[in-house]
Order: C-alpha cells, then sequence, then structure tokens
C-alpha cells in the first residue's frame, strides 16, 4: 500500500502545482487583455476577475499540496485532509473524479490506517 499511498500523494501534489500554474497563466492573460483593451472599466473589471481568480485557484490548490506533501510523512491528519480533498474532486468529471475515487479507495484500506498507525505510534514513542 505504500506505494499506492506515494501515488497519491504525487497526484495531489501534481494537481495542486498545476492549479497554482493555471492560476498564473490566467492571471497573465487577463491582464495582458486587460491591457490592450481602450475602454477603461473594461480593463478595470478584467483586473478584478484577474486578480480574484488567481487567489481563488490558489487558495484551492492549497490543501492538496499540503495534505500530498503530508502523506508522504504518514501524517494522519494528511490523510484526512486528503479524504476531503478527494471527496471535493469527485466533483470534477472525469480526471478529477478517477483521482478522487482512486484516492478515497487507497486512504480507506485497512492496511493504510494500520501504516499511518504504526508510523505514528513509532513517531510518538521517539
Amino acid at each position: 500500500m505504500e506505494g499506492h499511498l506515494r501515488t497519491v500523494a504525487s497526484l495531489h501534489i501534481a494537481l495542486s502545482i498545476l492549479g497554482f500554474l493555471l492560476a498564473i497563466v490566467l492571471y497573465s492573460i487577463l491582464s495582458l487583455i486587460g491591457n490592450f483593451v481602450e475602454d477603461q472599466n473594461a480593463e478595470f473589471i478584467l483586473t478584478i476577475i484577474a486578480n480574484v481568480l488567481a487567489i481563488f485557484l490558489f487558495i484551492l490548490a492549497i490543501p492538496g499540496l499540503i495534505g500530498g506533501i503530508g502523506l508522504l510523512k504518514y501524517k494522519e491528519w494528511a490523510r484526512i485532509l486528503i479524504l476531503i480533498v478527494s471527496a471535493l474532486k469527485l466533483l470534477s468529471f472525469p480526471i478529477g473524479t478517477a483521482i478522487g475515487v482512486y484516492s478515497i479507495w487507497v486512504l480507506v484500506q485497512k492496511e493504510t490506517t494500520d501504516l499511518f498507525a504504526i508510523t505514528n505510534g513509532q513517531n510518538q514513542n521517539q
């Protein structure tokens, strides 16, 4: 199960990084378009949309990145966080649904919960 767990962590980290990159690209494109528009109101609205969209995408990507890194360190809180993120990803058909289902399947397996219990128990004893 450790291989599946690393895969889930890597998928969530990669998707979060893609979310950050998407936020940067969309912000850049909308800002660039705003600079070429000759209407002052349209430029102002595009700037607001670019800022709000970038902030929104950054906020959505943060839990996956933090949870993925936590999963690689076998933190129980990260398992719970990624379960929540995965449940939300189920709404993002088709790729998000597939990743969400796979992540939930991996994280609720008895072997995975036992792995977290053993790893966290060893960390507390040291």
